[in-house]
Formats: structure tokens, C-alpha cells, sequence
């Protein structure tokens, strides 16, 4: 699925997984002002567009590569 957008995800932006949730749920915890973004859009280098590419980026901020994905559980 990467390549399309750079996807939002709930979790705030940390800069490693110390102290993240073990039950894999958001991270929701800490200074939300950045939020991560995970794979890569069109506008990256092959390497980035992958699903383990993260990076926190201002919640504030709109940029045309940053969206995300719909996603509907029973």
C-alpha cells in the first residue's frame, strides 16, 4: 500500500519504542503535537516507501503527500 500517500496513524511521535504499548494499541501518551507518519508517498525515494518508514511531522501542518487510510472493524 505504500507509495500512494505518506499515512497518518494515531500514535504521537516518539523517537524510539521505549515505553511504547505492548497490547498494540495507539500511543497516545506524551507530546501530541507531532504525529507519526508511516510508508511513503510519491514523492520519496523508493527506500522510504516501505511500512516500516516512520516519521513525526507537526499535526498542524497540510501537505499534499500526508493522508490516511480508512479503516472499519466490526
Amino acid at each position: 500500500m505504500g507509495g500512494g500517500i505518506d499515512q497518518w496513524v494515531e500514535d504521537c511521535w516518539h523517537k524510539n519504542y521505549q515505553g511504547a504499548p505492548v497490547d498494540g494499541s495507539a500511543w497516545t501518551s506524551g507530546d501530541c503535537s507531532s504525529h507519526l507518519l508511516r510508508s511513503g508517498s510519491w514523492k520519496n525515494d523508493s527506500r522510504y516507501v516501505r511500512p516500516s518508514n516512520r516519521d513525526g511531522y507537526d499535526t498542524n501542518v497540510r501537505y499534499p503527500t500526508h493522508g490516511f487510510r480508512i479503516a472499519l472493524s466490526p
